[in-house]
């Protein structure tokens, strides 16, 4: 229903870009390690081809690593990751067809010529990607979407689409809910509507859902499901065939192949015995002096969470509230006094979470994970999110891809920003990948640096 005027153009604009930027400097890389060759029109000719070459290949893999496929809430960290893999298996491509080829246009310095390239295309496909999202926060290029039979699983979504502007949704409320074929196409044509919205747990009856999916056919208004927030079953099974018949086959995690996780526990050892060593070995005994000063009680506290497949272990923190019978059944509240002074530097900086690198050591933890949270905390929420138990399928972490993104959960509408809170999590086990804990690490640090303006 919504006219796409820029969108299918977009793409085309941006592949060209990249293509222009290959081209680029390979030429310039050519021409400066063979000035004798510069006016020599068959070399010339020849090296088009080759240049042609290049490009088919740079188009055949981006069908593979889907570095094209921008949808509007693609994350910075993906996208670097897809083009990161991209520019690998491109060079090594290159590297190959320089050795069974022996065309100078293909060996050159591959070192330098490996540099540029990724640094210009880094920086080109970075400016593109953030000027798509500065320009969709301006509202231009968007696309206007409306809900129907909405419930506390559209709620979270209209919640994420009004605070990330620069994903680029325009909601349009449509207040009536009955289902009326006139006043509905009308409302469509009217708005421009280009996406529907509607649960899977809707008022509808099966005649009424027939009719709504019929008339947004007709219209060309796309229809996206949204799965609810009180079952998983979406969560848990991935789609498959068997010859062309459709089956649903439990899903398997990125973290659930061994190679994987070998990789992510390698990584968190040496981490941890760096952080240990370098860092905890003389702040541990400063942190401890600060905390003995000023409140009676221990230097720690611990405390019992679910970690990998809901095992209970006991989790190491900095003690930062005074000695209380409600620490293990009360969560922290905005300007609590329970907490001690140095206790809301240490929140605020995360220095309180230092000693579990300890628990990392001992493989109770990851460096990166879903936050562990007390036993009451998990047990309430448990049977009320159904996605919640998938927390469990990986390691908690120290930091998680929830916190970076300010997400704790209970700050604002308690229940919505929890269900978001948990979506972070769900999303975090479904697509882990190591340069993902890298990324995520890198924005824990420049917290610690700043101050977690979330923290309590």
């Amino acid at each position: 229903m919504q006219r796409i005027r820029y969108s299918r153009y977009l793409k085309s604009i941006i592949v060209l870009l990249d293509l222009m930027v290959i081209a680029s400097i390979f030429i310039f890389f050519f021409l400066s390690r063979n000035e004798n060759l510069k006016y020599n029109q068959e070399t010339w000719y020849q090296n088009l081809f080759s240049l042609a070459l290049l490009f088919l290949f740079w188009m055949l893999l981006s069908g593979r690593t889907k570095i094209y496929n921008i949808p509007r809430n693609l994350t910075y960290t993906l996208f670097l990751e897809r083009l990161l893999i991209h520019f690998l298996l491109f060079i090594i491509g290159v590297l190959l067809i320089g050795k069974v080829s022996y065309n100078v246009f293909f060996n050159s310095d591959i070192y330098w010529l490996s540099f540029y390239l990724f640094f210009f295309i880094f920086l080109a496909k970075s400016l593109i990607y953030f000027g798509i999202k500065y320009f969709r926060s301006l509202g231009i290029n968007h696309r206007n979407v409306m809900f129907l039979s909405e419930n506390s699983s559209t709620e979270v979504l209209k919640n994420i689409l009004k605070e990330r502007r620069d994903y680029g949704y325009k909601i349009f409320d449509y207040k009536n809910s009955e289902i009326k074929a006139e006043e509905l196409i009308d409302f469509w044509k009217t708005n421009g509507i280009h996406t529907l919205f509607i649960p899977t747990e809707n008022i509808y009856n099966e005649k009424q859902e027939r009719e709504i999916f019929r008339l947004a056919e007709a219209n060309k208004v796309h229809i996206s499901l949204i799965p609810s927030i009180v079952q998983n079953n979406f969560f848990l099974y991935d789609i498959g065939y068997i010859q062309t018949q459709p089956v649903l086959n439990q899903a398997k995690y990125p973290l659930d192949y061994h190679s994987n996780f070998l990789l992510k526990r390698t990584f968190d050892v040496i981490f941890s015995v760096i952080v240990l060593v370098g860092i905890c070995s003389w702040l541990f005994p400063i942190i401890a002096i600060l905390i003995r000063s000023s409140s009676k009680g221990p230097v720690f506290f611990i405390q019992e969470r679910y970690g990998f497949h809901e095992e209970v272990f006991r989790c190491i923190k900095f003690r930062t509230m005074v000695v209380n019978d409600e620490s293990s059944t009360k969560t922290t509240s905005e300007n609590d006094s329970r907490i001690t002074k140095i206790g809301k530097f240490l929140r605020k900086t995360s220095l309180d979470e230092m000693p579990q690198f300890l628990n990392v050591l001992k493989g109770e933890m990851s460096i990166v994970g879903p936050r562990p949270h007390m036993l009451a905390v998990d047990d309430y929420y448990k049977p009320k999110i159904g996605r919640y138990s998938l927390r469990s399928m990986v390691s908690p972490g120290i930091t998680g891809l929830a916190q970076v993104n300010g997400l704790r959960g209970d700050a604002g509408d308690v229940e919505v920003e929890m269900n978001k809170r948990v979506l972070a999590d769900a999303f975090y086990v479904r697509n882990w990948s190591f340069l993902l804990d890298l990324v995520i690490i890198l924005k824990t640090i420049l917290l610690v640096v700043g101050g977690d303006k979330n923290a309590k």
